[in-house]
This record gives structure tokens, sequence and C-alpha cells, in this order.
């Protein structure tokens, strides 16, 4: 996963963005459940009542509630008297709507914000708490304490009994007829504390939402007194949260799609870098490291490779960054709600991280062997589609379709394997989902009957542990994709982290005149892990204005030699100069562009006639694409096309004949003018007539250039000013066709090989 991270490195402030809005989305998501739980405890249960102290109350309820208070005065340093007649117009405009009673009696307000000063809140409601319990049991018809008659039952004061006992030990009978409040106040203010203590007491029994409860049912017995619409209150409270709710599920679904468009962006722009960098690095290869990967490795490593690279850096900014968030953040909210029943998640998350590392156990070396299976699967393919005509030739069909189906079976199989192994993952994770689900209810619902939790948290409870469960589904979502994807990473790297063999040189060094003069001095050569030389003591100058030509049996060392001129390979033993300098210490780019290369096998590029002619020289004339197509005696067949050198030419130049495509082959190499032409058997597959038409243009185009051949054919090289002859890897003869037949064995063999006496001008005659 670091691998995938540091290929994205420099897309590093997109991805802090991602997180940041990552926060923000979490938070909305951790908000939604609280909202749905306030809108039952408190929307629905409490009517509309969040606070646990009344923002007002009538002048009644105000001297009722200090009755119960051992300093009467303290409540007065949170309430302000507001007489009707006295108060501004400003405030008769504020207050008359919402306390209706206000016309009618004086009312306490408080002096403070609600929202801003906590800590007043806090003081205030611990105040208040006893003695709003007081009031309720004292002064309420019906206590909105009770929960059931076990627990609240003997808590309420039975006014009636009060009354006959007051009435009996004063011997006044009229305290039986008097309200709750003249009693109250008739009582000493001692054993109405001893009432307070003894409430107290008794609520200090119970669990701590009956006292919440009961602040609540005082503030809602004010406020009813108040005169104001407690149905309005619920509504608008239910309409307000909702809104909430609404706005906050927008803004996280405007963050979602946001995150997702930037993770995408950040993917997309990484995989285009990488494969730059891939081909890039790739294109740079000397022959020797591309021998070290196969085509078919590369091929996958360059496409499908950084194709799960992409797909999992989405996941990974988009999920697997997500999740964490979400767990730790639903986390922290259980424990501040429902702390009681936070083991619920360790079982939860402990089944999980069982099932993630059983599936991962089993899964994770198939996941290994994969990209091995594409590997083989690609170059199966390819080598079928490149020689179906051998195929078809040699009636290989049936073989080669039993070959192809074996490594797609092996993959097939191992895909499977994975996949069913994954396809566990899904309904298993539903079981412990439900189960979790299940085992809330059953220990929330023996919360709600002793009154230690509502209905709303154990809802919320139960939507934090299905957001910290997908939190770590998420997780094991990607660690399917994972493991392939950092074996794909790996692989990745290999290339970028490979050494390149052929690289420029720290200081350049650049021919004082470009004359193209060619040195060989000493040459050896061996390719890297083989135990012998290649090559072994090759030393010859090619000259500007002639010809060079090598000649040898094959496997001799003939392509390897022309191989080295443009650092396909770099020498292990000696030098190769160009006018006297080191090509070592040369640019690559201004060494190849002093070359001309004609491989051994003519390569064209899918496009048409003119595009490959152009290859080396892209801003070159009409002219200049005309001469070279009749130095390579082409335009016999390009004319002969409808649409001359803007015909297509398919790829690897499977719409021409071998020898078209020879042709175009040397036509490219001769459009770009270079100073050294070096031709890799390159007339093998031109007649007799053709090849010595192009060696004719070809001499007196070059005539300031230096000409290597590398020829099979003598009749190819017989005009050559030098021909150079290898075997075994080594120069065994040098001179010219005469001289070499006269006194060298190895080409007077391959000579007679080719022609007879007569066309060889033995016994005097000479005729070619």
């Amino acid at each position: 996963m670091l691998k995938i991270f540091k290929f994205a490195k420099k897309s590093w402030y997109w991805m802090l963005i991602i997180i940041v809005l990552l926060f923000v989305q979490a938070t909305c998501d951790l908000s939604l459940p609280q909202y749905t739980s306030d809108i039952v405890d408190v929307g629905i249960q409490n009517g509309g009542i969040s606070e646990s102290i009344p923002e007002a109350m009538t002048e009644t309820t105000y001297k009722e509630l200090k009755l119960f208070l051992e300093e009467e005065e303290a409540l007065d340093d949170y309430y302000d008297c507001l007489e009707y007649e006295q108060a501004d117009s400003a405030k008769k405009v504020d207050y008359e709507g919402k306390y209706p009673q206000w016309k009618q009696e004086n009312i306490y307000v408080l002096n403070f914000d609600l929202e801003q000063e906590e800590e007043k809140v806090e003081e205030l409601s611990e105040l208040i708490k006893i003695p709003a319990a007081m009031y309720i049991m004292v002064f309420s018809e019906t206590t909105d304490t009770q929960t059931d008659e076990e627990s609240t039952g003997d808590s309420a004061v039975n006014m009636e009994e009060m009354k006959a006992q007051l009435a009996v030990q004063l011997g006044n009978p009229e305290i039986e007829s008097m309200d709750t409040r003249q009693v109250m106040e008739m009582l000493p203010k001692e054993v109405r504390m001893q009432m307070v203590d003894s409430a107290a007491e008794q609520l200090s029994k119970m669990e701590g939402l009956v006292g919440d409860s009961v602040s609540t049912a005082f503030v809602k017995s004010a406020y009813e007194q108040l005169g104001m619409d407690m149905d309005e209150m619920q509504m608008n409270y239910l309409l307000k949260t909702g809104i909430k709710m609404l706005l906050l599920a927008l803004l996280g679904m405007a963050v979602a799609i946001t995150v997702t468009l930037l993770a995408s962006r950040v993917a997309a722009i990484t995989s285009k870098k990488l494969r730059d960098q891939t081909f890039e690095k790739v294109v740079g290869f000397s022959n020797a490291e591309m021998n070290s990967f196969s085509t078919a490795s590369l091929i996958t490593r360059c496409t499908n490779d950084i194709q799960q690279i992409q797909m999992v850096l989405v996941m990974l900014l988009r999920i697997v960054a997500y999740a964490p968030i979400m767990g730790i953040g639903g986390l922290i909210k259980v424990f501040r709600t429902t702390p009681s029943m936070a083991w619920i998640i360790g079982i939860a998350v402990l089944a999980i991280i069982c099932l993630v590392v059983v599936l991962m156990t089993v899964a994770m070396p198939k996941f290994k062997v994969m990209q091995k299976l594409v590997d083989g699967l690609n170059l199966v393919s390819r080598e079928i589609l490149t020689g179906i005509p051998v195929i078809r030739a040699f009636s290989r069909e049936k073989h080669e379709e039993e070959r192809f189906d074996q490594a797609s079976t092996n993959l097939m199989k191992t895909q499977l394997f994975t996949n069913r192994s994954m396809a566990l993952m899904m309904p298993t994770m539903m079981l412990i989902m439900n189960g979790i689900t299940v085992l809330i209810i059953w220990v929330g619902a023996h919360g709600i009957d002793l009154g230690n939790l509502q209905v709303g948290d154990m809802m919320a409870f139960i939507t934090y542990t299905m957001q910290i469960v997908m939190s770590f589904l998420m997780i094991t979502m990607i660690s399917v994709m994972l493991p392939r994807a950092a074996v794909a990473a790996g692989r990745v790297d290999e290339i970028l982290t490979s050494k390149t063999l052929i690289t420029d040189p720290d200081t350049e060094k650049t021919p004082d005149a470009a004359l193209g003069m060619l040195q060989f001095d000493n040459v050896s050569f061996q390719y890297p892990g083989a135990e012998e030389k290649v090559l072994s003591g090759i030393s010859f100058t090619a000259k500007p204005g002639e010809t060079t030509a090598i000649i040898g049996s094959t496997g001799c060392g003939k392509s390897t030699v022309v191989n080295l001129i443009p650092r396909l390979y770099d020498v292990t033993g000696g030098s190769i100069r160009i006018d006297g300098v080191n090509i070592k210490k040369m640019k690559l780019k201004k060494l190849r562009d002093m070359i001309g290369f004609v491989p051994q096998k003519g390569v064209l590029f899918s496009g048409t006639i003119d595009s490959n002619l152009r290859f080396g020289a892209k801003n070159a004339s009409e002219e200049t694409i005309q001469a070279a197509a009749e130095t390579a005696q082409a335009m016999e067949f390009i004319s002969a096309k409808p649409e001359g050198f803007a015909s297509p030419v398919s790829q690897g130049g499977t719409n021409v004949s071998g020898g078209q495509k020879q042709r175009l082959a040397i036509a490219r190499a001769v459009a770009k003018n270079p100073k050294i032409y070096v031709f890799d058997d390159s007339f093998s597959a031109l007649d007799f007539k053709t090849d010595a038409a192009v060696r004719k243009a070809l001499h007196e185009k070059g005539k300031d250039s230096v000409v290597l051949i590398v020829a099979q054919r003598i009749s190819t090289i017989i005009h050559a000013e030098k021909i150079i002859v290898l075997d075994d890897g080594k120069i065994v003869g040098m001179g010219t066709h005469q001289e070499l037949l006269k006194d060298n064995e190895v080409y007077r063999q391959i000579a007679m090989s080719q022609l007879s006496e007569k066309e060889l001008g033995i016994n005097g005659k000479e005729e070619v």
C-alpha cells in the first residue's frame, strides 16, 4: 500500500483535501443518528422540550418552586421578574404571543442565554433538580416521572392525607379545603426540607433517566402554566430537527460526490503519470534489460497492473481513508451516549477480524499467483496470434487451442477460488450485523425496562454500531483487491527502480567534425549472465564514402557487432569510436541521430507509408521522402497504390510483402540522411535485380557516409571496399572480395557455396 501512495505522492495536496472532506462527511453521517434519537426521545416522548430548565415561569410557579429551595433567594440570581404593565413595547411584542398568561400575572424570565451560558445552565439545573421533582409530586395531579408503579409509586405526595393530618394537628378543619400552595406555605421550612431530603433519597435510588424525565415534566408544567401551545412547540421542534437532518444529508451527499470525483481524478492522473514513466523507462531499456523482462510481462505491467493500482487507489482514498474516521467517530459517539453497551461493539469487531483473518489466510497466496497467470495467458495469446500462419501451415491449431485452454483454465481456477472465498464474506458479514442488531435490541430492551435507556438512544446505538461494522466491512472489501494491487505495484516498481544499463554520460563529448568515421578497437562482448564471449578482438575502421561489409556463418556474431554501434548493447571490452570519440561519451540521442539503422527484420508501424518514412525525419520535405523511396526502389509499388504515400500500413506492416517491407525500412533510414548507414541483412527478401539496384542507388546516395552492411549473400557485398569475415566471434579475414577469395578459406567456402567458379571469376574470369 505504501508503494501505491508513493506513486501518488505528487498529488498530496489533493489527498489532503480529500481527507478534510472525509472528516466533513463523517461529521454529517455521525450526526444523523443523534438527531434521530432526539426526534424520538425529545420530539415525541418529551413533547419537543429539550432543555432541563424553563426559559420562563409564571409568578405562581416561581413561588411554588421556591418553597422547596433551602435558599429561596438563590433562584433570583437566574430569573428576572417582568410585569406586563411596566414592560416596554418591544418586550410586549416578543413575549405576548409566546407567553399568553403574561397578561394575567407576572412572569419570571431567565436573565442569560441558554445556548451560550452552559455553566449557568448546569448550576441552575442542579439547583432546581430536587425542588422540581417535589413540585411535580406536590402540585401536579399526575406524575410524568412514573415509568412503572414499582419504581415511582411511593414518591408522589398524597396531599389529601397531609391536609387531614395537618388539620387534626393544628385543630383547624378549614385546612382540608385550602389549596395545596397554602398548605405548603403553612408548613414550617424544616418540614418542607425534610420532604425534599426524602425525595432526593428516593430519586437517588432510581436510574438517571428518571431524574431527567422529572426535569422535563417540570419544564412542561411551567410552560403549560404560561399558556404556551405545547403541540405547536412539539411540531416546531420536529420540523427544525428534520430540516437539520435534511441539510446534513444533502451536505454529506455533496461531499461524498466531491470526494469520489477528486479520488477518481487523483487515481487517473497517477495512473497516467505511472504509464508515462513506465513506458519511458521501458523505451529506454537496452536489449539486455528487455530480455530480463518478457514482452508479455511488460505489456501486462504497463496496462493491467497499472489499472489495478488505479482502481485500488480510488478505493484507498474513498473507502479505506473514510473507514477509520467513521469507526473512531462512531466509537466516540457510542461512549458518549450509551457506554453501557459498548461491549457489544467489541464482540462485533472481534467477529469481523476473525472472518477477515481466515479469508485472507486462505485467499492471499492465490492473489500473489494471479498476476503471473495473467502474464502466462498474455504470453500464450501473443504467441498464438503472432504465429497463426506457422500454426496453420503445420496443422497445430488443436495443440495451440489446448495450450491456450490450459493457460485460461489455470487463471479461471485461481479466480474462482478467490472469488468463492470472498463470496462467503458478504453473507457472513450480514449474519454478524443482523446478530449484533438482535443483541442490541435484547440488551437495550432490558435497559429501557429498567429506566436507564431511552428508545431513541437505543436506535442511535444500533445505527452507530452498523456504521462501525460497515467501516470494518469497507476495509475487508478493499482487502480483496489490495493483495493483488500490492503485487501489481511491486511489479511496476520493479520496472521503475530497475537500473538502466545504457545511459547518457555525465560529461558529453562531441566529435569535432561530424564525418561519421567508425572505429572498432579490440572490442569484445559478452551477454549478461553468459559464460563465454560472443565477440572478442574485433578491430576495424569504416571510412566515409566506403562500403564496409560483414559476412560469416549463422551465429558468428554479425548482428551483435552492428547492435553495438547504436548502443543497443554496450561493449564489455575495448571501445567503439566515431570520429575519434568513444560512443559511451556521446549523448544517446546525438549518437543515434547519426545512424540510419535498418534491422534484420523490417518493422513498420500502423499509419501510412508517409508516416513510416518520416519516422526518423519528421520534418523532411516531400522531395526528400520521394527521393528516399526512389533510392530504396519502393516508388514502383507505392505509385501503383491508389493513395500513394497516403496508403495505410497495418500494425507490423502485415498488408505489405516481405520485400516491400524491407524496401520501406531502407527508405526510412535513407530519409534520415545519416552519417552512418547500418544494414543488418536488410536485402535478404529482395530479388537479385532489386538488390543490385538498391545497392547502386545507396552507393550514390551515401558517397559521403559510412555504409556498413551485414549480409549472407556474397552478391550483396561483392563490390564492398572492405569485407570483414567473422567466424565464432572473431575476425578471421579482412579485405576486398578478390583478396579474401584468394587468401581466406572461410570466405572462399562461403562464396563457393553460393556462386559458381565462373561467377566468382576463378581461373582468370570474373563475372558478377
